[in-house]
């Protein structure tokens, strides 16, 4: 059972108190200001500078999906939480303790998840009245006592900043963008936080104007030691290291781990990587990731459109090649014709799909759950392919290596489900040993396996593994493999254009039965012994929900939970599993398509959807208010 040390109050400025360290088991932090204010910037230096440390660590960015939404204005404000603590924790947290609010924007976007008598840092310099009025605010909340419930401090991190570069070679305005390195300061000398991880960040970043560098570093340590000699603050706070399994670890965010899983998976199938994208929301930072790396076999296109980036995906995989291809929803509708095609060819394909709330463009920087049943069904003609999906940003890396297992052993598309909360935030990663790869090498074909009518030795691409249902593969240009390729319909064996009904009906429900019997892992179940409720998620739901079970059982309730990461096939103790159950919930950041399919499936089985569509990922207290409403109602 997870426990936790009771709580301190976060109070750093306790009277009659100088520089006192007191340590906390976690706190969660949260950093807002204009989309302009560099807050992803500072909050995930911050993270590094956590994961140095040794805390565990989980991020939540929340950014505006406008490239430069009009400054101080709430659809403008971009804000970066991170949860960090001396044990293991599941999720970026519920509320924020500590808040920074570069802005009354930030403020006012933000406040109302801070927690009751929690620490709200304010960059005085930017409450004037033009700014408070922008945002609706009749009355300064500085000082009408609107913020009476929480621990205020007032810092006008702006001049403080200008005041600090006087004598560096920069203008004011470029002085004034340095601020959120001294907020950054500041926050790392109340935490305990050491800054050469960022000094080292910045003197790279900016290599080529040593002058911003320089500004920027100084910045940094004119916050820290305003923490250091401010009386404001009284109390800086440690959080030890937490105990993890023993290993090298580093900082990774959801992409990271799918491009770096992409690069390991070349190198343990000994195939060239083919990557074909078209950038979008939030699954970009996979191209661009991947683009650095080829020195391992990797080669990256920036296609002209969706379609043409998974038709080229495709066309490598033919050619030999490790072929993937990645997007979020949008796109994979228009690469869903390529797909289908690809299941017509029985070809590997790797499709990752980043989700984000839909439909249409939706709010792209926003995350969601909402591409199940487009993964499931949504190809013309029966069309179905293999379906993986992570658990956090670190499982990115293993869950890639086996969408690549599938798409190679079985000849099949397999579609990856991350999406923008995995996609974009963070956590410590253990580095894998390189000898404990898998094994994903393919075997093409080299010579004749059947004969022809006139006795001859002949290729048959459709002449199929009795185990796997796999067919063969042929790089194009051996030597008496020639063979057919193209959409229309095939006979099984040959590969001949057939128009043939029986044939066809074959083909349909072979393909089908080589998806249905890939084997994969029953279905793991953590159960006290005593529960009458199972919680079954997929995907980012892992976190929240694992945090709510934990809830429940440190206050004495029996609950179970289970999580699925093999969504096509699923795991054939599914039903079983379900079957042992009164009620089976659900949480999911779409309207039930998972209870949907498994209504569908196990029409026996009490399924109650848990479903919000918010852009944001679940609280851990609101599932666990969820779950005891359906424990007390039976």
């Amino acid at each position: 059972m997870h426990t936790a040390r009771p709580r301190v109050p976060v109070n750093p400025h306790e009277e009659n108190l100088v520089n006192t360290v007191r340590q906390l088991d976690r706190v969660v932090i949260r950093f807002a200001g204009d989309s302009g204010d560099g807050m992803q910037l500072t909050g995930d230096r911050f993270t590094a500078e956590t994961a140095k440390l040794g805390n565990d660590l989980s991020t939540l960015p929340n950014y505006p999906a406008e490239i430069r939404a009009p400054a101080g204005t709430l659809p403008g404000v971009s804000s970066f939480q991170i949860h960090f603590a001396d044990s293991d924790i599941l999720t970026p947290g519920d509320e924020p303790e500590v808040l920074v609010a570069m802005n009354p924007a930030a403020l006012k976007a933000n406040l109302r998840d801070l927690k009751s008598g929690g620490v709200v840092i304010v960059n005085t310099d930017e409450f004037s009245k033009r700014n408070l009025t922008k945002v609706g605010y009749g009355a300064n909340p500085l000082e009408d006592g609107s913020l009476d419930d929480y621990q205020l401090i007032e810092v006008p991190l702006t001049s403080l900043t200008i005041g600090a570069l006087e004598d560096y070679d920069i203008g004011k305005k470029d002085a004034a963008r340095s601020k959120n390195m001294f907020a950054l300061g500041l926050l790392s000398w109340m935490y305990s936080r050491t800054t050469e991880v960022t000094e080292d960040f910045l003197l790279k970043k900016f290599a080529a104007k040593p002058a911003i560098a320089e500004a920027n570093i100084a910045a940094l340590k004119a916050g820290w030691n305003y923490g250091e000699t401010a009386e404001s603050f009284a109390v800086r706070f440690e959080i030890p290291p937490a105990t993890l399994p023993a290993g090298t670890y580093r900082n990774i965010t959801g992409n990271q781990a799918l491009a770096w899983g992409v690069i390991a998976a070349g190198v343990a199938s000994e195939l060239p990587v083919f990557l074909g994208a078209y950038p979008i929301t939030p699954a970009s930072d996979i191209l661009h990731e991947l683009s650095k790396h080829k020195r391992f076999g990797v080669t990256t296109v920036q296609a002209e459109d969706e379609i043409a980036a998974a038709g080229a995906a495709l066309g490598a995989s033919w050619g030999g090649a490790l072929g993937v291809t990645t997007s979020s929803g949008p796109g994979v509708a228009l690469k869903s014709e390529t797909i289908s095609l690809a299941v017509s060819l029985e070809l590997p394909l790797v499709v990752i799909d980043v989700q984000r709330a839909g439909p249409s463009t939706g709010m792209p920087t926003k995350t969601e759950q909402a591409d199940l049943m487009m993964a499931m069904f949504g190809r013309h003609g029966e069309a179905p392919i293999a379906i993986v999906a992570p658990q956090s940003p670190s499982d990115c890396f293993d869950a890639m290596l086996e969408a690549t297992r599938m798409a190679l052993r079985y000849r099949t598309p397999v579609m990856l489900l991350s999406d923008g909360y995995i996609a974009n935030g963070a956590e410590p990663w253990r580095l894998p040993d390189l000898a404990d790869l898998p094994d994903l090498s393919v075997d093409f074909a080299t010579e004749a396996n059947a004969v022809d009518a006139a006795g001859e030795p002949a290729f048959w691409p459709f002449k199929r593994d009795p185990e796997t249902l796999a067919r063969p593969l042929a790089l194009p240009g051996t030597p008496g493999l020639q063979h057919r390729i193209g959409g229309i319909e095939k006979a099984d064996g040959t590969g001949d254009i057939s128009y043939d009904p029986a044939n066809h009906d074959h083909m349909v429900r072979t393909r089908a039965a080589k998806i249905a019997g890939i084997p994969v892992p029953d279905l793991d179940v953590d159960d006290p012994g005593d529960a009458r409720v199972l919680v079954l998620g997929w995907g980012s739901t892992w976190g929240p929900i694992g945090a709510a079970v934990r809830g429940l059982r440190d206050k004495g309730v029996a609950i179970a939970r289970a999580h699925l990461r093999y969504l096509n096939p699923m795991p054939a103790n599914l039903g079983e599993v379900l079957a042992r159950y009164d009620k089976v919930v659900v949480p999911e950041m779409n309207l039930g398509q998972l209870s949907l399919l498994l209504r569908g499936s196990f029409p026996g089985v009490d399924v109650v959807g848990y479903n919000k569509v918010r852009g944001l990922p679940f609280t851990s207290n609101e599932l666990q208010d969820a779950l005891e409403e359906v424990i007390k109602n039976g």
